[in-house]
């Protein structure tokens, strides 16, 4: 492969101009007659053409060869892959929570170890998301994979991936984020000595992901723009037989190329696969009294029709002071419109003591309790409230206006903590009316 050692520009959605062959961009026109180095100009566009300026997202890309050089697909089994609208059974209002996924036993690749374990919304209709976890063991080589349904937000936990894009490639470990856009072809390898990989996925059905605005809170914080890295243009030029898997209206699809599709030579434009390292979160947290909401630690969102209400917001939990007086510290007991999904990437959780696992995964769907639990309670409740740093944690949330379903496979999977609910039994009264 053409490619230099990883390099990336800088910007959240920026307009970028990127060639791996001097001159391989064309000037003045996006689409001439005859592309430098014979090659085809081929436009990718993620919104629709009449999209605001500020919202517009579409790619040019100068290729060997153009994506339409393929056969036809045929469809392929979707094992424990599941897309929204969902079939039965019926959206859940229990608490639930999973153990990790384990790693498989056997050679198995990205698209394989992916298994749903809830959706929302209606993929047809652009709006919800579908939640996966992921665990693989094995490159992807010959093999290639695209996602007509919505982009993929990844969430390293173990391992390191190697994204080999059609714009470039991007190196993701834990504490970092990578975003795919819908229909970018790439392929998912493991990092350097990496043996075996495992995370997160959202599947956004709904409008792309973009930054929070940021109110009061003024200029800086939360996620700042610099920080997102998109990859240069790298290219191979290799014949052969690969196989290029598409999701598409839910199910898997299959088509056989004679050439790699990642001979992309050039590109420019504002529609790219990126990464963050969330260590460059810059928190906003209470310097007085009272628990902030988790919205103030927001990194992206899918905006919906409806003002304030996200398709989906992308939240973590990082490493942070805890300087608030007299007051809870870990989060509240709540009850609240939005569903949501958790899982945690290092360390521990500050409301639970047990059981909540780095690669594992909660959901706690529209006005279903939860809150910290009773060992959890009773000890920040008794807790000098002294400053602290909290150090070891990464936590993240998808949270999303709409009711998360979860998956048969995920409903009936052994590492499901069936006995989750009962976290909060040794929560006792406390309440004595003669002592205010």
């Amino acid at each position: 492969m053409n490619t230099r050692d990883l390099e990336y520009q800088s910007g959240f959605r920026n307009h970028f101009a990127s060639e791996a062959l001097p001159g391989a961009l064309p000037q003045g026109q996006n689409s001439p007659q005859r592309c430098p180095y014979g090659l085809y100009a081929e436009q990718l566009t993620g919104s629709a053409f009449t999209a605001p300026r500020s919202h517009n997202l579409r790619s040019w890309l100068y290729r060997i060869r153009p994506s339409v050089a393929q056969s036809a697909y045929q469809p392929l089994p979707t094992g424990p892959v599941a897309t929204a609208p969902p079939v039965e059974p019926a959206a859940d209002p229990n608490q639930m929570r999973w153990d990790p996924l384990p790693i498989p036993s056997e050679p198995t690749d990205f698209v394989d170890g992916l298994l749903t374990v809830a959706v929302n919304g209606d993929a047809g209709a652009q709006t919800g998301c579908g939640v996966h976890v992921y665990a693989f063991n094995q490159d992807m080589h010959r093999r290639f994979f695209y996602n007509a349904d919505g982009e993929l937000l990844i969430v390293p936990q173990q391992g390191i991936l190697r994204l080999r894009t059609e714009l470039g490639e991007l190196e993701v470990c834990g504490g970092e984020i990578a975003v795919i856009p819908r229909g970018v072809k790439f392929q998912a390898r493991l990092g350097k000595d990496s043996d075996a990989a495992r995370g997160y996925i959202c599947e956004n059905y709904g409008s792309p992901l973009e930054l929070p605005g940021l109110g009061p809170i003024g200029a800086n914080g939360l996620a700042n723009p610099r920080d997102f890295l998109s990859p240069v243009a790298t290219y191979e030029d290799l014949s052969g037989d690969f196989e290029l898997v598409a999701k598409f209206s839910g199910r898997f699809w299959a088509t056989h190329l004679d050439h790699s599709p990642l001979d992309v030579v050039a590109w420019h434009g504002n529609y790219a696969p990126y990464k963050y390292d969330l260590a460059c979160f810059n928190t906003i947290n209470t310097v007085s009294f009272d628990h902030p909401d988790p919205s103030i630690f927001t990194v992206l969102t899918s905006v919906s029709d409806t003002p304030g209400m996200a398709n989906v917001d992308f939240v973590i939990f990082p490493p942070r002071w805890m300087v608030a007086e007299n007051t809870f510290r870990p989060p509240y007991f709540h009850r609240n419109l939005m569903s949501e999904f958790m899982g945690l990437i290092h360390g521990e959780y500050d409301a639970k003591a047990e059981g909540f696992l780095p690669g594992g995964a909660s959901l706690h769907n529209s006005m279903s309790p939860h809150g910290p639990d009773a060992e959890t309670f009773e000890k920040a409740s008794q807790a000098e409230l002294a400053p602290q740093y909290q150090s070891n944690t990464l936590a993240f949330m998808f949270e999303s206006r709409y009711v998360f379903q979860p998956t048969p496979a995920a409903l009936e999977a052994e590492f499901r903590q069936r006995d989750y609910v009962d976290v909060w039994a040794g929560l006792r009264s406390h309440f004595d009316p003669s002592t205010p």
